[in-house]
């Protein structure tokens, strides 16, 4: 396995915990509770705690959100929750995350399931990929009593939770630890299977009542430039650093292309695996970064180097040639005989990711660009079948945050849960 260094997260003494706890004060329409896209009452989740009752608390962070271990770990607090409470004025909100990871954690010792599967509709419901949105589905349609198959492609649940978010935020044994605990209500799982593939689609709408499609992006797409080759998707780099397979001496001038949350995940991961410089370069500035601000900050403390206006026109394994660029009329154009080379030892692309466009288009349903379109109960333009998480973001924004795609879940699963009763009625 891989050495990346301590976790991010500092675990709470308890004096530390029941100081924070009794910070609160348990407001009415509480506004840390509206920030939240999954709803979580924070205020009773954190009374909760301040009396001692853990598990009592953990109910509450569950029951709105099956994704709560998680979000513990990755959530941007400081732009939701956190950044919502009243104390915040003063710099000094509560630490929510923290108190959130405090009693999820507790609930992670003692092994106690804390819900019971309803009681049988007869109705089956397939879910096409195991991730946070496509397992939040899969929770709250076994809570209604349905059948549900979660398809996942991987060998594991849990999507960029398991896969894709560097092991010193999120480890691997969290994200499967949460997957586990949706499907010990009786969700069955196909693991290895890719859809379209290995299990027919027209099979999937014929055998199920509804389908949720889940099943996010791909991998990191081309860069369209000479030598792209000698460069790691930086989705596979993070997969391979997470799960302790072969990376090789990364050297010591590594550079990763792009700027969202996926970039800093390499370049951090990059950096705690030794490299001595690691730069980000993007071919806009940073105020067009998608990258989460806190996710910024904390690449800076890690000693990330940023470099802005440059995109990268040709790569060996020596060096990556790139142009300046600049935004003149609101258009992005390469500044002429602007070009210079940088060296490197390692290459890691982060451009985002491509779409599932042929699968998607195969289900029947209509897409605009690759997105799947939806209403607002998340219904695709085919009755009976559902979308949610990265799958039905639009190009060119940030990727969906893990507790977006929780909420989707939720929401994918009672609007399939009202068509299916409407079915029976």
């Amino acid at each position: 396995m891989h050495d990346f260094g301590p976790s991010i997260h500092r675990a709470l003494s308890e004096l530390e915990v029941k100081l924070e706890a009794n910070r609160c004060l348990y407001c009415y329409d509480a506004p840390c509770m509206n920030a939240c896209p999954t709803h979580i009452d924070v205020a009773s989740f954190i009374a909760k705690i301040a009396q001692g009752n853990l598990k009592g608390s953990a109910r509450d962070i569950l029951s709105a959100n099956p994704m709560g271990a998680s979000c513990a770990r990755v959530c941007p607090t400081s732009e939701l929750c956190e950044g919502a409470c009243v104390y915040a004025k003063d710099d000094s909100p509560i630490r929510i995350g923290d108190l959130q990871r405090y009693a999820i954690d507790e609930l992670m010792r003692s092994g106690e399931q804390l819900f019971v599967a309803g009681a049988p509709t007869g109705k089956r419901v397939a879910i096409v990929g195991g991730g946070p949105a496509g397992l939040s589905a899969a929770r709250d349609l076994r809570l209604a009593g349905h059948a549900v198959t979660i398809f996942e492609a991987r060998d594991a649940l849990g999507g960029l939770n398991t896969y894709g978010i560097v092991p010193f935020r999120l480890s691997t044994e969290v994200a499967l630890w949460e997957a586990d605990y949706v499907v010990q209500l009786g969700v069955e799982v196909r693991t290895g299977v890719e859809i379209g593939e290995d299990f027919p689609i027209d099979s999937l709408l014929h055998d199920y009542d509804a389908v949720i499609l889940a099943c996010g992006m791909g991998g990191v797409p081309a860069l369209g430039i000479a030598g792209e080759e000698n460069a790691w998707d930086a989705l596979d780099f993070i997969e391979h650093a997470k799960r302790g397979r072969r990376i090789g001496d990364l050297g010591d001038r590594v550079a990763v292309i792009g700027a969202g949350n996926t970039a800093i995940d390499a370049l951090t991961c990059a950096k705690r695996l030794g490299a001595e410089r690691v730069t980000m370069y993007y071919r806009r500035g940073p105020e067009h970064m998608t990258a989460y601000d806190f996710e910024v900050e904390f690449a800076k403390q890690e000693g990330i180097e940023f470099r802005f206006y440059c995109a990268p026109v040709k790569i060996t394994p020596e060096e990556v040639t790139f142009v300046r660029t600049e935004l003149r009329d609101g258009q992005l154009r390469v500044v002429p005989g602007s070009e210079f080379t940088e060296s490197v030892t390692e290459v890691i692309s982060a451009i985002g990711q491509s779409r599932l466009e042929e699968t998607l288009r195969a289900f029947g349903i209509e897409t605009d660009d690759g997105v799947v379109r939806v209403d607002e109960s998340l219904q695709t333009t085919r009755p009976g079948v559902f979308a949610a998480g990265d799958c039905i973001y639009a190009k060119g924004q940030r990727e969906a945050m893990v507790v977006e795609a929780a909420e989707q879940g939720k929401l994918a699963a009672r609007s399939a849960d009202a068509f299916l009763r409407a079915m029976a009625a």
